[in-house]
C-alpha cells in the first residue's frame, strides 16, 4: 500500500506532465513555420477568418503514450516539458539527498512553465523537509540569441525566436501558488544566466538541474554552480539528447577531469552524482566514443577545434 505521500506525488507527477488526459489538438500557428506553400495560402487564412468569430483551426499530432512518458513532445496544457520518467528521476533525487543528509538548496537553471521546480518543493513538502530553498532560474523571455565569438557550437540555433518558450515570471509564479506551493523557500532568479548565475547568493547546492537546451546555456551553468555542487549530488542534464547540450556537458566534464557514471534517465536526459565515481561500462564507452566523434565532426564544420568550444 503506498503511504498518502508517495500518493499525493504520483499524482502530482501525474497532473504536471498532463498525462491523466489525452494530449489535446494544438493551434495552427504553433505548426506555421512548417506549413508548406499550400497550407500557407488555404490554412492561415481560413483561420483568420475563424478567429474573428471566436474560433480557431486546430491540429491533431499523431503522438504514442512512449513519446509523452519520455519528454519527447512540446505538449500544450502540461506545465513541464518533462514526462513522468524524467519526473520520476527528479523525485528520485531529491529523496536520495534528504535521506543521506546531503546539504544544499535545489536549482533548475531553465524551467519554462516550472513543472520540475514545483515538483521538487512538493517532494520537500510532503517530507516534511525544511531549511532548503528551490532556485528557480530562467530569464523568463525566451532563450538568449546565440553568441557565436564566444559559443560558435551554437551556430544555427533559432530557439530564441521561439514564442512558446517564452514564459513569464508572473505565469509561473502563479503555477506554484495553483499547487499551493509558492513561499518564501521559492527564489526566482531572473535574467540571462551569463548575468544571473555567476553572483547567485547560494553557498551549496545537493541539486544542480540543467535545461538550457543550448551550448552557452549549459556551459554557463555548469561553470557558474558546478563548484557548489556538494559530494553526492545530482547533476541532472535535461537536453543531453541535443548535440549543443551534450558538447557543452563533454567538454565540462573533460576540462574538469569529471569521470561520474552518467546515467541515462530516458532517451532525451542524463545525471551524475558528484564524486560517485566510474564504473566500467564498455558499451558505455563505445557510445560516448561516437558521442566525441560526432562532437568532434560539428566542432570541425563551425571552423574550432574540441578544446576551443566555449572558450572566450
Amino acid at each position: 500500500m503506498k503511504t498518502p505521500q508517495a500518493l499525493y506525488l504520483d499524482l502530482l507527477k501525474k497532473t504536471l506532465s498532463f498525462s491523466l488526459w489525452p494530449e489535446p489538438p494544438v493551434d495552427l500557428a504553433f505548426f506555421q513555420d512548417n506549413l508548406t506553400p499550400f497550407q500557407r495560402e488555404t490554412a492561415l487564412p481560413m483561420d483568420a477568418a475563424l478567429r474573428e468569430q471566436g474560433m480557431r483551426v486546430m491540429v491533431d499530432r499523431p503522438i504514442t503514450e512512449d513519446q509523452r512518458q519520455g519528454g519527447e513532445i512540446w505538449p500544450s496544457l502540461a506545465d513541464t516539458m518533462s514526462g513522468m520518467k524524467r519526473l520520476d528521476n527528479t523525485q528520485f533525487a531529491v529523496e536520495t539527498v534528504l535521506a543521506e543528509g546531503i546539504a544544499g538548496d535545489f536549482i533548475e537553471t531553465g524551467v519554462w512553465r516550472g513543472g520540475s521546480c514545483i515538483l521538487m518543493k512538493a517532494v520537500l513538502a510532503a517530507h516534511g523537509a525544511t531549511g532548503r530553498r528551490v532556485f528557480v532560474a530562467d530569464s523568463f523571455e525566451g532563450l538568449p540569441p546565440p553568441d557565436l565569438a564566444k559559443y560558435p557550437a551554437d551556430r544555427g540555433d533559432t530557439l530564441y525566436k521561439v514564442d512558446y518558450l517564452r514564459v513569464s515570471v508572473d505565469e509561473v509564479r502563479r503555477n506554484f501558488e495553483r499547487y499551493g506551493l509558492m513561499g518564501d523557500d521559492v527564489v526566482f532568479v531572473k535574467g540571462f544566466f551569463a548575468d544571473t548565475l555567476p553572483g547567485l547568493a547560494v553557498d551549496r547546492l545537493a541539486i544542480l538541474r540543467l535545461d538550457g537546451d543550448m551550448y552557452s546555456s549549459t556551459m554557463e551553468a555548469l561553470v557558474a554552480l558546478y563548484d557548489k555542487l556538494e559530494p553526492g549530488g545530482f547533476c541532472i542534464v535535461d537536453d543531453y539528447a541535443l548535440m549543443t547540450c551534450a558538447a557543452a556537458v563533454e567538454d565540462f566534464r573533460r576540462e574538469r577531469g569529471i569521470v561520474d557514471d552518467l546515467v541515462a534517465i530516458d532517451r532525451v536526459a542524463q545525471y551524475w552524482r558528484k564524486g560517485s565515481g566510474r564504473t566500467p561500462d564498455a558499451k558505455r564507452d563505445k557510445r560516448m566514443a561516437a558521442v566525441a566523434r560526432a562532437l568532434t565532426a560539428m566542432a570541425a564544420a563551425s571552423g574550432q577545434t574540441g578544446d576551443q568550444r566555449g572558450a572566450d
